[in-house]
């Protein structure tokens, strides 16, 4: 769409409103849950976006990655339709892994680690999002080396309140969810919240050959509980429990980069996850505080896909038939103790995981032009376990009454356990350290700044199956230091709300996962590794802004500017990195909009996003185009229901968010750029009642 075309969408967004009436509510208090401490975000020396629960539900959304243009410099990609994998500032992960699970942006949901695997992310009932930028080797250690994701659910409340919500739209979309909660004794010491959601759609592709328009179909279900009670004066205890069934199809690439589909054995991408967190607090009589958080989590994750992406029909005379099914099953186990007294913070942290993968890839080939014939029945299995044990502290030193330098460090030590069916077995261990020194300043009530220099880091690994070649069997742990300087202030009465910073990062040893092909002219002899380039450089700016301007009206603006570089570049199969840009990041992301609510109840609501080009991967240098999206939103809100007609991509743009680089056609198999495109435009209604 063109820039002009969203200027006067804008336009007519801001004649619907016929008055404005200028008494405008105030902007509330952020408060920061992921941190050590619960804090104000502007007195948080870091970059953080907070997305509420109101911000969530106006924005008529099912998972986290719909939201994911409203964070600047955030992005996401998966090789199935929901995101597993996130980039922060350039920095993630791409595509489906093998081996140790290894994530460079933490995800979690009420305390249970979900990295890696956030599939599981809807937003039925989620009372807060938190993502923060920039590395948290202190907070969070090895996994959160470009930021963290944090993700928690509604909370319990005395008064009993419950929520009833159906929604329906095209692409043959139903949902329907269910919250409950409130006080459950008399005292109110202790309180519970329920909630369950059920969301089925079609998935936006058709399969001609198969004469269906579900392949890529979505049913997904996700159960929370949540109890909250407290133990004397002194204790207060929160458990949370987690259960999510997704059983989607997966049906994602035509090799005319279409939605419309050939295959002849559409795949799977399922997961079912269940977990638990267990939080105790102790305030102790003398100011201090102890907090202890149990974890758990085991999901089942399944995922398959026609390899061959066509049919006998489409092939003939060839005959091409391969499909690849990977089940991985992970398991979890984390504490964490800390110990707060005034400006002080200890910590012990320790995780054990287990991580099983069983991969079956299987076909066969035939070329009557060549005589050639080739068939494939393999089977790869690995089990994986680690242990991290950390210790990690923090202290925070007053400057006079408006300045406060803060310092952390933690130190963590990582061992594995690897094996595998080609008789492979690897058990290495190391230390990694990371931290972070910041100056925070009020300047007043309504303004402060910050200039920080953190490290994050990442464990290093091994690259898996016989076809890797010996040089690129291990790679080392990855580090990045990143410097940040900005300032977070709330004007005109606290009714407009600005943030801004700007970093310089530098990555040592980096991590890149690249594919590459043996053979040519055998599409079967695909496969994946991760190497380290020796340094690399990104420069970035990051604003936000949210205005009240009267009782009726909000408008908002994010924008996320990148400059990023490889920097040294050693192994011979990736020369073409040195002075290219990181892959999934956009030189810039932008996001603008606002909503209108009338005094009568009726409400309507503009969302605009626009995203530059990009480098799909490292392996190669295709790109995506730039484009932008819309999303609209009119309904009317009473006291106890609510009536929403949403659409999302208003305009039907045609966009990718994945891209291979690849020979897959025979008989010639020319290597060419095939797409994952995204989501069409779909329209809808919800209807949702409170008691």
């Amino acid at each position: 769409m063109k820039p002009i075309n969203i200027l006067r969408l804008l336009a007519a967004f801001l004649c619907l409103s016929p008055v404005l009436t200028w008494a405008a509510e105030t902007i509330d208090e952020i408060v920061v849950t992921a941190d050590f401490r619960e804090r104000a975000a502007a007195d948080l020396p870091a970059s953080v976006t907070v997305l509420d629960r109101e911000e969530i539900e106006q924005r008529s959304v099912q998972h986290f990655e719909e939201l994911v243009n409203a964070v600047p410099n955030l992005s996401w990609s998966g090789d199935g339709h929901r995101a597993r994998y996130f980039q922060m500032r350039g920095v993630g992960e791409l595509e489906q892994y093998q081996g140790a699970p290894n994530p460079s942006v933490g995800f979690l949901i009420d305390d249970i680690d979900f990295s890696g695997i956030g599939t599981v992310a809807t937003l039925f009932d989620m009372q807060q999002i938190e993502v923060l930028r920039g590395p948290q080797g202190t907070r969070y250690g090895a996994n959160a080396l470009a930021g963290l994701i944090y993700m928690r659910s509604a909370e319990p409340t005395p008064d009993f309140n419950a929520r009833v919500e159906v929604q329906a739209g095209d692409d043959g979309m139903l949902a329907g969810g269910f919250a409950v909660g409130g006080g459950l004794t008399a005292d109110d010491s202790v309180m519970g919240r329920l909630s369950v959601r059920h969301h089925e759609s079609n998935g936006f592709r058709e399969n001609t050959y198969l004469n269906r328009d579900d392949t890529n179909g979505r049913n997904e279900t996700t159960l929370r509980g949540r109890l909250k009670w407290s133990g004397g004066e002194n204790w207060q205890f929160n458990l949370a429990g987690f259960y999510a069934d997704v059983d989607d199809g997966y049906d994602a690439f035509a090799i005319d980069n279409s939605l419309t589909m050939l295959s002849d054995k559409p795949g799977k991408d399922a997961q079912e996850s269940l977990g638990a967190s267990f939080r105790a607090d102790f305030d102790g009589p003398s100011g201090y505080t102890l907090t202890s958080i149990t974890s758990i989590a085991d999901s089942d994750i399944l995922f398959s896909f026609d390899a061959d992406w066509g049919n006998d029909d489409a092939w003939a005379p060839v005959l091409y038939d391969y499909i690849s099914v990977s089940d991985r099953k992970r398991r979890t186990l984390s504490q964490e103790f800390r110990f707060v007294a005034d400006n002080w913070l200890y910590g012990l942290y320790a995780l054990r995981m287990e991580d099983d993968i069983s991969t079956l890839n299987q076909g066969e080939y035939y070329d009557p032009g060549y005589d050639f014939a080739d068939s494939l029945d393999d089977l790869f299995v690995s089990e994986y376990e680690a242990t991290n044990l950390a210790a990690f502290g923090q202290y925070e030193h007053a400057i006079g009454d408006a300045s406060r330098l803060t310092f952390g460090l933690r130190v963590e030590q990582r061992t594995t356990d690897y094996s595998d069916s080609t008789g492979l077995t690897q058990d290495p261990s190391e230390t990694m350290w990371g931290g972070e020194l910041a100056f925070s300043h009020t300047h007043s009530d309504a303004v402060t700044s910050f200039v920080s220099l953190s490290q994050g880091y990442k464990a290093g690994g091994f690259n898996l199956g016989p076809a890797v070649p010996d040089q690129y069997r291990e790679f080392d742990s990855e580090s990045l230091l990143n410097l940040e300087a900005g300032i977070k202030a709330t004007l005109l009465s606290r009714t407009l709300q600005l943030n801004a910073s700007v970093f310089a990062s530098r990555h040592s040893d980096q991590q890149v996962r690249t594919s590459f092909q043996l053979n040519p002219g055998d599409p079967t002899s695909f496969g994946f590794v991760t190497i380290n380039v020796e340094d690399g450089d990104t420069l970035g700016v990051e604003a936000d802004a949210r205005w009240l301007p009267t009782d009726s009206w909000m408008l908002y603006a994010t924008i996320g500017l990148l400059d990023t570089e490889f920097g040294n570049v050693s192994a011979p199969s990736l020369e073409n990195l040195r002075g290219r840009s990181q892959a999934h990041a956009p030189d810039y992301t932008l996001a603008f909009g606002g909503s209108y609510e009338h005094y009568n109840g009726f409400f309507a609501r503009l969302d605009v996003s626009a995203r530059d080009a990009f480098y799909f991967d490292v392996s190669h240098d295709e790109q995506s185009d730039s484009y932008e999206l819309v999303s609209a939103r009119l309904g009317y809100r009473s006291d106890t229901w609510t009536a929403t007609l949403w659409a999302r991509n208003l305009f039907d743009e045609a966009y990718a968010v994945r891209g291979f680089f690849f020979g897959n056609e025979p008989p010639d198999f020319p290597n060419a750029l095939y797409i994952r495109q995204g989501d069409p435009r779909q329209v809808g209604v919800t209807i949702e009642k409170r008691f």
